[in-house]
């Protein structure tokens, strides 16, 4: 038998997306087809191992190769036994992934949320490669977050551990409700839904925004807006990187990593986020936990989630 590969299942919404990885990391193929989310997580978890067979059978290794197959999947899970409680994405309560996979596959499946395999991803191969103690956020819809010690991934007693999204730390005056249930959420400012909302309250109060002549906001207006000068659109930046550095701050004197790393959709406006988050977190953070630490955007894009899920094998 061959060198050993590891298989890496991104299952979003839409489309599954498959990978093969060797021991180091590094993606060697790709295949990617439908979810069938709305014929049930039967049809879906039947589509997982049909594609993982194609893939496989159109690549140059051989099924005997496979050392392991990894799924990321948005939502709560009871993460040692395989189990999703509870995937509102994919519409699905009480789905036991684990077992099934692996009664169709014949494989070893680990599986973990989709935040942490793209950190672990990003740790393992990508931005934070070799580097012993990495924070990830990804910045979309929502705020994840993965913490990963060593390459492996810190999933806590319940598989909470590294919900950096869902730390409560936006003061109650002017805290909202997060989409957990609870209030004053880092999600609810610092991820696209947040900034969009900060944008049409400013834009519903009548403050003077280049925004206010956009039909229908994004956070790319949102960034946009705040490159060319617009104050509004500036200080909208502003309050989710104050939030976003504060919130390092907490997971220093914690977890002390040496790397924090941002992706995401949001993190790709680039210079005018980071810096206004190295700041804040050079201002709220002690000294001690900020030397030698830089704060850099993820590398691998939508391919971390693959080489995370396929990494749990490894360093899950």
């Amino acid at each position: 038998m061959g060198e050993k590969i590891f298989v890496g299942v991104d299952l979003g919404g839409t489309t599954i997306k498959v990978g093969i990885c060797d021991e180091g990391g590094n993606l060697l193929q790709t295949y990617e087809g439908p979810t069938g989310t709305e014929h049930g997580s039967e049809v879906v978890l039947e589509n997982i191992a049909q594609y993982v067979r194609k893939l496989v059978a159109e690549s140059p290794y051989e099924w005997e190769q496979i050392a392991g197959i990894g799924a990321g999947i948005a939502g709560f899970m009871d993460i040692p036994q395989g189990f999703i409680k509870l995937s509102p994405n994919l519409g699905w309560r009480n789905v036991p992934v684990k077992q099934i996979l692996e009664e169709k596959l014949g494989k070893t499946v680990k599986i973990d949320n989709d935040a942490n395999v793209a950190a672990l991803g990003e740790a393992w191969s990508g931005a934070g490669k070799d580097v012993p103690i990495v924070v990830c956020y990804t910045l979309g819809t929502g705020v994840g977050g993965g913490i990963i010690f060593n390459k492996h991934v810190v999933q806590g007693f319940t598989g909470m551990g590294g919900e950096l999204g869902h730390m409560m730390i936006v003061p109650d005056i002017e805290a909202i409700e997060c989409g957990c249930g609870k209030k004053g959420c880092l999600e609810t400012v610092s991820s696209a839904t947040g900034i969009i909302r900060m944008a049409k309250e400013a834009v519903e109060r009548g403050d003077h925004t280049s925004l206010a002549l956009v039909p229908n906001i994004m956070a790319k207006d949102v960034f946009d807006a705040a490159k060319s000068g617009d104050e509004v659109a500036l200080r909208i930046i502003d309050r989710a990187a104050l939030y976003i550095g504060k919130s390092m701050a907490l997971v220093s004197v914690i977890v002390n990593p040496q790397r924090y790393i941002i992706g995401g959709g949001v993190s790709k406006a680039g210079d005018i986020l980071f810096e206004a988050i190295r700041k804040y977190f050079h201002m709220f953070t002690q000294e001690a936990a900020t030397e030698g630490v830089d704060i850099v955007p993820a590398i691998l894009g939508n391919d971390a989630g693959i080489v995370g899920a396929a990494g749990l094998n490894l360093h899950g």
